[in-house]
């Protein structure tokens, strides 16, 4: 037993105070995190969806769903909503590329949903937001 005891080494209360600062309780581990994020950002004109995410991360689709909302405050579908349109932005501040290309570079069904959602979301168009002030300060972040 003795030399059982000594093959091991307990955790400091210096590991359990770093484990604290890198994830949250109930939420996902730092490697599932940037797993399931990086799948998005490779995957962003593609349809992604949570239970491949779920199963990447060898996880069920609801515990993966909490899990992530836990970690980064966003359900998984929003969080990907955040990242298109973050991309879209991005491509209209610094491209020519016309809205269709763009919307379809970054997964939207067509420029129809894509004007409606970057309207929703920016509370303009996308040609509109290129053309003014928006996107000209956006470019120069």
């Amino acid at each position: 037993m003795a030399s059982l005891s000594r093959a091991y080494v307990l955790p400091t209360a210096d590991h359990f105070e770093q484990s604290k600062q890198t994830q949250v309780i109930g939420g996902l581990a730092p490697w599932r995190e940037r797993l399931a994020k990086q799948m998005i950002a490779e995957n962003l004109g593609c349809r992604l969806t949570v239970p491949q995410l779920a199963e990447a991360c060898a996880m069920s689709r609801s515990h993966f769903s909490r899990a992530f909302k836990r970690t980064t405050g966003l359900s998984p579908q929003e969080w990907i909503h955040q990242q298109r349109m973050a991309q879209a932005k991005q491509l209209i501040a610094n491209s020519d590329k016309s809205l269709t290309q763009i919307g379809a570079e970054c997964g939207f069904c067509d420029q129809a949903h894509f004007c409606r959602t970057f309207l929703k979301t920016e509370g303009t168009n996308p040609s509109t937001w290129r053309s003014g002030t928006a996107a000209i300060q956006y470019a120069s972040m």
